[in-house]
């Protein structure tokens, strides 16, 4: 599966909405969903993922795995380690030139999440990036709409 060619770690670190996932165990009904990227020292990204759980009032959750660059060339395959016990693959499909929008999937072409630096985004762009899970095959029967209140 194509990855994006290159992906500058500093620049991609920092926040990111969710703006479309693949939902999980862990968050099967996720409003204001975000991703917060950190690279430590020692090489490790460090990763916070937060929302608000089943509405947007609802208890907000936060996910705390550790990740790793697998694919030292490109930078974008990485090994996304969960409770300290659960590794899995996340592949940087896409990230846009100005490092504001980005597709992230994983090799069974089963989870994907469509993530851009803005709470909101537009129809058209939304769906150029659904575009490309689409153009690699991805299975998008369970994939949802992240929803971000703007307050």
């Amino acid at each position: 599966m194509a990855l994006a060619p290159h992906v500058d770690l500093e620049r991609f670190m920092g926040l990111w909405y969710v703006h479309g996932y693949t939902p999980t165990i862990i968050d099967p009904n996720a409003f204001n969903p975000t991703e917060t990227y950190e690279l430590a020292e020692d090489g490790r990204i460090l990763t916070t993922y937060r929302f608000n759980a089943g509405s947007f009032a609802g208890e907000q959750k936060v996910y705390q795995p550790v990740a790793r660059v697998f694919d030292e060339t490109s930078n974008a395959e990485w090994r996304m380690t969960f409770f300290g016990v659960i590794t899995s693959p996340f592949l940087i499909l896409y990230v846009s030139d100005d490092y504001d929008a980005t597709v992230i999937g994983h090799p069974d072409r089963e989870m994907a999440w469509i993530m851009t630096r803005d709470g909101e985004i537009d129809e058209s762009r939304y769906a150029a990036l659904l575009d490309e899970l689409k153009n690699r095959d991805f299975d998008l029967a369970k994939f949802k709409r992240g929803e971000h209140n703007p307050e």
